[in-house]
């Protein structure tokens, strides 16, 4: 093994890649007793330190990769600590030993919905890279008139403060009155986004929930508040989607699924690719779906 220092510790589950460029820039990585700095190179056999303690340097195909799929209610905020003092999304996370959730992307205090987190760096890095192009859904509930045009117009392009944003889709989700519901699509999560674009058209966003990243939905039994872990068969896809080799874990013996289990808690099967879109609509309230709501299904194309 011979590679870049930032992607050895992210992999490790210290931090994402980019946290890792900046600690490295703080200088506090050492590398066999000295001080570590940006673009430096590792080999299994190196020493590495993060802060003082020992970080095991693990080549890629020998990681035990976890993901996890947190439902993120309204008034958590993306961080570790807060210096509010205001609830956060690692707050209800399993616990971990000798390493960290990472999350992938973040959602603002006032959004709700699908969360990714995983355990390796790397993976939490190439989710999130441009390049992967993923895209995002969103259940959207908007005040005010929305017509053809704004609709088509955010589909062709905004020109908004940090560069021209656009939906990929948009599919009417029904409503009454000035509230109408929306499923919307885009391939980026920049800050606000979903918001920023609504308002361009003025009209105002009031509801906004993630439902689903990628090919990972954010599945029934993950009420709000709650997590659930993903199957090995799911982590290969979704490592497979960014091409990223995944061992899958060798359980041997019936006493080590049952510990197992009972270390990682709830847990969630076809969650990739497999998962189908139940066409009813979320009581906010309690975060479940409700039957009064029936939105028009989405297009195959960015849906499905």
């Amino acid at each position: 093994m011979d590679e870049k220092l930032q992607k050895v510790l992210a992999r490790a589950g210290v931090g994402s890649r980019r946290e890792m460029e900046n600690r490295i820039r703080e200088g506090r990585v050492t590398v066999n007793g000295a001080i570590a700095k940006l673009g430096d190179r590792v080999r299994s056999d190196d020493v590495i330190e993060f802060d003082g303690e020992p970080v095991k340097a693990t080549a890629v195909d020998e990681l035990e990769r976890r993901v996890i799929i947190y439902n993120k209610p309204e008034g958590e905020v993306c961080t570790r600590k807060d210096p509010e003092g205001r609830p956060t999304v690692f707050d209800r996370l399993p616990k971990l030993r000798g390493s960290r959730w990472i999350a992938v992307g973040r959602l603002d205090i006032n959004t709700s919905g699908l969360l990714l987190f995983t355990t390796d760096g790397e993976l939490a890095n190439r989710l999130m890279h441009p390049s992967t192009e993923i895209d995002r859904e969103y259940l959207v509930r908007v005040m005010g008139t929305v017509t053809e045009e704004h609709q088509e117009n955010l589909k062709k392009g905004v020109l908004l403060e940090d560069g021209i944003a656009q939906f990929t889709d948009i599919v009417d989700g029904g409503g009454e009155g000035i509230n109408r519901w929306f499923y919307v699509c885009l391939m980026e999560g920049r800050n606000r986004e979903v918001r920023r674009l609504w308002e361009s058209q003025g009209v105002k966003v009031n509801r906004l929930k993630r439902v689903r990243f990628g090919p990972v939905f954010l599945p029934s039994k993950a009420k709000v508040g709650r997590w659930v872990e993903m199957e090995d068969d799911d982590v290969s896809a979704l490592c497979e989607l960014v091409n990223l080799p995944h061992r899958k874990v060798d359980i041997k013996s019936q006493q080590e699924v049952h510990d197992r289990k009972r270390q990682r808690g709830s847990r969630v099967s076809g969650s990739v690719a497999r998962t189908k879109r139940r066409d009813k609509g979320f009581d906010w309230q309690s975060g479940s779906e409700k039957q009064e709501f029936k939105p028009k299904k989405p297009g195959r194309r960015s849906f499905r």
